[in-house]
């Protein structure tokens, strides 16, 4: 039968079964795509009429379904594929939780208290206010680049979390590399940036014979960066100008398995450094060098 004699609603019909049936070159991708979300079925924008020309009453108290919105698409980059973890140190709750901070952990080599309050400056901007403001700016630099980014906190939880645990999240995400975030609370005069590698430890559940090497190249990176884009110089208090120190005392890094650093971004407690860390700019800076220093050792 020709096309043409077909009633209205056959011919619909008879439509919809070429399309399902894959007729023409796009038949398949005929069926996956809806229909445009500012149509009915029918593809008619305006709401069904009567006889009189006037919406009907189903018309005017039934809403067409909206369109799922679509998910945004992940970001695309050279890193793509690559993951990892940010671990903004400390957590504003902490003040309030010191028993539970208080408990002490295993970290390998011995145990340790579960968290700390962290520091402040003389006017009472917290360390770990400062830590999650630059983890949330890296995360976004890093994304850019493609990296899956995770935290190992939101400040969305009471305190914490331990250091065991925040090691933990780092060594299950198999992270390419693991950043916790500080500022250091030494008395003023004491300048500058510094970058905490992990020394050679075993003991317990501790062992960092295979992360020692590539901590350190992260290291390196990050704070030849971190130097450049920010303009703060090495700290002049400790590390002997390189702005790199080894610490074996640490069990965020003591539990690591993947390759982690710490970065000290300066020192709350002198007015110079504290007027960099308490600026919104400056920040950025931060996390930039930070990003620019992972990027560099994941190769992109």
């Amino acid at each position: 039968m020709a096309a043409a004699a077909l009633a209205p609603a056959c011919l619909a019909g008879w439509v919809l079964t070429q399309v399902l049936a894959g007729a023409g070159p796009e038949g398949e991708q005929a069926q996956l795509k809806p229909a445009p979300a500012s149509h009915s079925a029918h593809g008619d924008a305006k709401p069904n009429a009567g006889a009189s020309g006037t919406p009907s009453a189903e018309a005017a108290t039934t809403p067409s379904p909206a369109a799922p919105s679509p998910l945004p698409a992940p970001a695309k980059g050279p890193l793509t594929g690559r993951t990892v973890v940010i671990d903004p140190g400390h957590n504003t709750g902490n003040f309030q939780h010191g028993t539970e901070i208080n408990q002490k952990v295993d970290i390998g080599t011995g145990r340790k208290e579960c968290d700390t309050t962290g520091t402040t400056t003389n006017s009472g901007y917290m360390e770990a206010e400062f830590t999650f403001d630059v983890s949330q700016r890296l995360k976004t630099v890093l994304e850019a680049q493609g990296v899956k980014v995770l935290l190992t906190h939101h400040a969305d939880r009471p305190f914490g979390p331990c250091i065991d645990e925040r090691a933990r999240i780092g060594n299950e995400a198999k992270a390419d590399a693991v950043v916790s975030v500080h500022a250091d609370g030494v008395s003023a005069g004491s300048r500058g940036f510094h970058v905490i590698l992990p020394a050679k430890v075993k003991g317990g559940a501790a062992d960092t014979a295979k992360i020692v090497e590539p901590s350190r190249q992260l290291g390196e990176r990050i704070a030849g960066n971190f130097a450049r884009t920010t303009g703060s110089a090495p700290a002049n208090y400790l590390g002997n100008g390189t702005g790199l120190v080894v610490r074996d005392d640490l069990g965020g890094l003591n539990l690591s398995t993947q390759p982690k650093v710490f970065v000290e971004c300066g020192n709350m407690r002198d007015a110079k450094d504290a007027a960099l860390l308490t600026s919104p700019e400056w920040r950025q800076k931060a996390a930039q060098g930070i990003a620019d220093g992972i990027v560099g050792y994941l190769g992109g």
